[in-house]
């Protein structure tokens, strides 16, 4: 039987790992804080490239790009976009539950980050790339992804197995 003072160091014990998992929980708010100011602050910059993507799409022959084509969708491509980390509460778990809507025949995912990856591969869907990010990735770190996306999309629409892609993220 455990003496009063082993029940003591427990109780002691156990108060510092919940302080300890309090502090980790302030921190992984205070960064969810910040990339969603972050994403926020960019949204002006996204509205006004759409506008000229939209402009430039309406002054050009669309068939001159393959990029610029109007196709059917007969499969998709969705990037998954996670966290590394299980602190950020309901964020994964809305993030995968929309996942997990995909029909699972006709859609390829890429997965960003660590949590998406063990997903994906926990529900046994078509993951055909993952990439690994930092919390604050850099324009080049992110380029790998955007090449991968285009570089797929461009061998779907020369082998005529169609793909359309997209992001996907909770807001």
């Amino acid at each position: 039987m455990a003496t009063l003072r082993d029940i003591r160091r427990r109780i002691k014990s156990i108060k510092n790992t919940a302080q300890i998992t309090e502090a980790m929980q302030m921190v992984a708010a205070s960064k969810m804080r910040k990339a969603q100011a972050a994403a926020l602050n960019g949204r002006p910059y996204a509205i006004l490239l759409n506008r000229v993507l939209v402009s430039l799409r309406n002054r050009m022959d669309q068939a001159l790009h393959p990029l610029l084509e109007k196709r059917d969708v007969k499969s998709e491509l969705v990037v998954l976009l996670s966290t590394d980390k299980g602190l950020c509460g309901a964020l994964n778990t809305n993030l995968f539950r929309e996942a997990a809507s995909f029909d699972v025949q006709k859609t390829k995912f890429i997965a960003v980050g660590r949590k998406g990856t063990q997903f994906l591969a926990r529900t046994k869907r078509n993951m055909i790339a993952d990439f690994p990010l930092k919390d604050q990735p850099t324009f080049l770190e992110t380029k790998a992804i955007s090449k991968f996306l285009l570089r797929d999309f461009l061998a779907a629409t020369s082998t005529k197995s169609l793909c359309s892609t997209r992001a996907l993220s909770i807001h």
